[in-house]
C-alpha cells in the first residue's frame, strides 16, 4: 500500500531493510521504525499543534506500544499517551510515560482500575454510568478527583464493528445528574471515534456524523451547567487534520499513523509527514509458480499489495502479494513468481503491530546510511534480547 511512497521519499528507509536483514541484524517478521523520520513527523505536527492551542497525546499501538518511540514523543513535548486499553497502559506505566486518555477504545476492567487511576492520567473516557461510579469510588480511596471523558453517540454516526459503547444524546442529562451525586469524578470532556476519516473519492479528509454528534453533545452538557474544557477528535491526527480540529472547536488530537505518515491520506497526497515504516521478511520456499515469505505480522485492513525482494535495493525486483485471508493463519505472505530462498522481503503496508506476532526493530541514522538499531521489541513493547 505504501511501498511505492516509500521508495519515492524515504529510500534510504528501504536499503536500510535490505541491509540489516541480509547481515542477520533482524529475523523474519520484523517491523523498522525510522527513528529519525517519526522525530521529524512530531516536529512538524508538535509546532502547528502548538500554534492552533491544539495538545497532542500520541497513539502507540501501530508500534508496537512502542517505548522508545514514546519516550521521544514525550522528549519533544507531548502532553501523553493515548492508550488503546489497558494492557497498553501498563506499557506505558512500566516505562515512565504519562497517561493523557485511557479508556476511549477499551474499558477499563475493575481491578486495574486502582493501579491506572493511581498513576494519575488526564482523562478517563467512560461509556457507564456503571463505570462511572466505579472511577469514583476507587479515585476516592485514593484521595485524588480523577477528570472523565464522555464517548457519545448519535443516531447515524459510524462505528467500527468491536468498537461499540458510548452514550446517547437523550442519556445526558441523566448522566451529568446521577454524576454530580459523586465526589471524585469532574466531566470534564468529551470524544468520538471516528469524528474525521478519509474519503476515497475526493482523496481528502472529511468530517463524519460524530463531529456533529459531540458538538450537540457540548450544547447540552453546558446548559446544564457542566465546563467541556477538553474535546477530543480522534482519527487520523495529522498535518492535514489540525486545521480541521481546531475549526471544529477541538483541544486534542491523536496522532498514530501520521507518526509513520501512513494514513490513507498519506498514501494518496503529497503529505507533510513522510513513511518510517517498513515490514521485513525473507523468502522461505517456492511452490509452483508462487514463492513464500514468513508471516506473522499480517493485518487484515492493511491492503498490502507487494513486495520489493531480493538482496539489496539496487538488485530488488517488485512482486504482487496475494493478500492473506483473514479467516487463516499468517504463517507465510504468498507472493506471485518465483523468488531465490532467503532473499529478503520488503513490504510497506497499513499496519496495528499489536496485534501481530511480529518483532520491531527501532532504527536510527538511516539518512545517512549508518545504522544503529537502538532497540528491539515484541509486538507489545517488551524488549526483546534474543534475535
Amino acid at each position: 500500500m505504501f511501498l511505492d511512497k516509500t521508495l519515492k521519499e524515504n529510500d534510504n528507509l528501504i536499503r536500510c531493510a535490505f541491509t540489516l536483514h541480509q547481515n542477520g541484524l533482524i529475523s523474519p517478521d520484523t517491523y523498522i521504525l525510522d527513528y529519525d523520520m517519526i522525530r521529524k513527523n512530531a516536529e512538524k505536527m508538535k509546532e502547528k499543534a502548538d500554534r492552533l492551542g491544539i495538545r497532542l497525546y500520541f497513539m502507540t499501538k501501530q508500534i508496537g506500544r512502542n517505548p522508545l518511540i514514546a519516550k521521544m514523543l514525550m522528549s519533544l513535548g507531548y502532553a501523553g499517551a493515548v492508550v488503546v486499553d489497558y494492557r497498553e497502559a501498563e506499557v506505558m506505566m512500566r516505562n515512565g510515560i504519562h497517561i493523557g486518555n485511557v479508556g476511549h477504545i477499551v474499558q477499563i476492567p475493575k481491578s486495574k482500575l486502582r493501579k491506572i487511576i493511581a498513576s494519575k492520567p488526564d482523562t478517563i473516557t467512560t461509556y457507564s454510568l456503571e463505570k462511572i461510579r466505579e472511577i469514583d469510588e476507587v479515585a476516592g480511596e485514593l484521595n485524588l478527583i480523577q477528570n472523565i471523558t464522555l464517548r457519545v453517540i448519535g443516531e447515524k454516526d459510524f462505528l467500527y464493528p468491536g468498537q461499540y459503547g458510548g452514550f446517547l444524546l437523550d442519556e445526558l442529562e441523566h448522566v451529568v445528574e446521577e454524576t454530580r451525586k459523586l465526589k471524585s469524578v469532574i466531566i470534564s470532556g468529551l470524544t468520538s471515534f471516528p469524528c474525521f476519516l478519509f474519503d476515497v473519492e475526493t482523496k481528502d479528509i472529511c468530517e463524519t456524523p460524530n463531529l456533529g454528534t459531540v458538538k450537540k453533545a457540548k450544547e447540552i452538557l453546558e446548559e446544564k451547567g457542566l465546563v467541556i474544557k477538553d474535546i477530543n477528535l480522534p482519527s487520523a491526527t495529522s498535518m492535514r487534520t489540525l486545521d480541521l480540529i481546531r475549526d471544529a472547536g477541538g483541544t486534542h488530537g491523536e496522532p498514530g499513523h501520521g507518526l509513520t505518515g501512513t494514513t490513507p491520506f498519506h498514501k494518496e497526497n503529497d503529505a507533510e509527514e513522510k513513511p518510517a515504516i517498513v515490514y521485513v521478511s525473507e523468502i522461505s520456499h517456492n511452490l509452483g509458480e508462487l514463492s513464500y515469505s514468513y508471516g506473522g505480522g499480517y493485518y487484515p485492513r492493511s491492503h498490502v499489495e507487494g513486495a520489493y525482494i531480493g538482496k539489496s535495493l539496487e538488485e530488488m525486483k517488485y512482486h504482487e502479494i496475494c493478500e492473506p485471508s483473514a479467516d487463516n493463519i499468517d504463517y507465510y505472505f504468498t507472493i506471485k513468481g518465483n523468488t531465490e530462498v532467503s532473499d529478503t522481503a520488503v513490504m510497506a503496508f497499513r499496519t496495528q503491530i499489536f496485534v501481530t506476532r511480529s518483532h520491531v526493530a527501532v532504527v536510527s541514522g538511516i539518512e545517512n546510511n549508518d545504522y544503529e538499531v537502538l532497540g528491539y521489541f515484541d509486538a507489545q513493547g517488551n524488549p526483546v534480547t534474543d534475535l
